[in-house]
């Protein structure tokens, strides 16, 4: 069993759901991150979604730009990353999903991408740049190597189209809480109870909002809607804010045990 499949199994056995949380890869290093994944879960996150650096990230806000470029700065690549993952897997076995995307993948080679996604421990993908009417693609390796794509639903998708995403979506259904690029919300517009009216009647997986949480508070506003959280800029912020790296692993646990109190 996929380890996303087992994971939401443990939740919703225990009335729980799920916290996700993001950090982008290499930042500030790839020893640093490896120590936030497992401060993260630590203190209560059951999903870690692992930011892959690249030159032109179209669906992130400046945060998140930022943190790809002192990644890519610090000389952060795909191969060193399955490098990490490898590492995190002897110390622990939480679901671990890469966001990133598609050229990285053209440049590996999706074959030998997911061939190595699976020998490494990683459990899926997430690819923004990759829409669901393109995501034949690389269907055929998901499907060999048992490594997830993550299916996006956006606000304005209509429901015929989320019907055709929810029929082949696995894992879980990253639901996009909001239009425009990641990044810390104070407030949401989009009409969820309209939304998931929709989603809930197709949604044969979890259902997981995304894009803008950044607090405890939201958290509780959106946690009736779907089956899990994720958390990303907000996270990223906590890293690039303190200046010792002792202290960023510190504060991303302080901010994920936050979080996770309301789920």
């Amino acid at each position: 069993m996929n380890r996303v499949d087992k994971k939401f199994a443990e939740l919703k056995s225990a009335g729980k759901k799920a916290l996700i949380t993001f950090v982008t890869a290499g930042d500030p290093s790839l020893d640093v991150t490896e120590r936030l994944v497992l401060e993260m879960e630590k203190n209560g996150a059951d999903i870690v979604e692992l930011g892959v650096p690249f030159s032109d990230p179209i669906a992130e806000g400046p945060v998140i730009q930022r943190a790809n470029i002192r990644a890519l700065a610090g000389g952060v690549n795909l191969e060193k990353i399955f490098g990490l993952v490898e590492k995190l897997r002897f110390e622990t076995q939480i679901p671990l999903v890469l966001l990133m995307y598609f050229n990285s993948i053209l440049s590996y080679g999706a074959d030998a991408f997911f061939a190595k996604c699976a020998e490494v421990g990683i459990d899926g993908v997430i690819i923004p740049d990759l829409p669901f009417e393109e995501s034949g693609e690389i269907a055929e390796y998901t499907e060999k190597y048992g490594v997830y794509q993550i299916s996006m639903i956006a606000p304005t998708s209509t429901e015929e189209r989320i019907s055709k995403i929810c029929e082949s979506a696995r894992g879980f259904l990253y639901c996009v809480s909001s239009l425009g690029v990641t990044g810390t919300r104070q407030e949401f517009k989009t009409d969820f109870g309209s939304l998931f009216g929709s989603i809930n009647k197709y949604a044969k997986i979890p259902r997981c909002i995304g894009f803008g949480i950044s607090s405890p508070e939201q958290v509780r506003e959106l946690r009736g809607y779907c089956d899990g959280l994720i958390v990303g800029s907000a996270v990223v912020k906590q890293v690039e804010g303190t200046p010792d790296d002792d202290e960023k692993v510190a504060a991303v646990g302080r901010f994920t045990k936050s979080l996770a109190a309301e789920l």
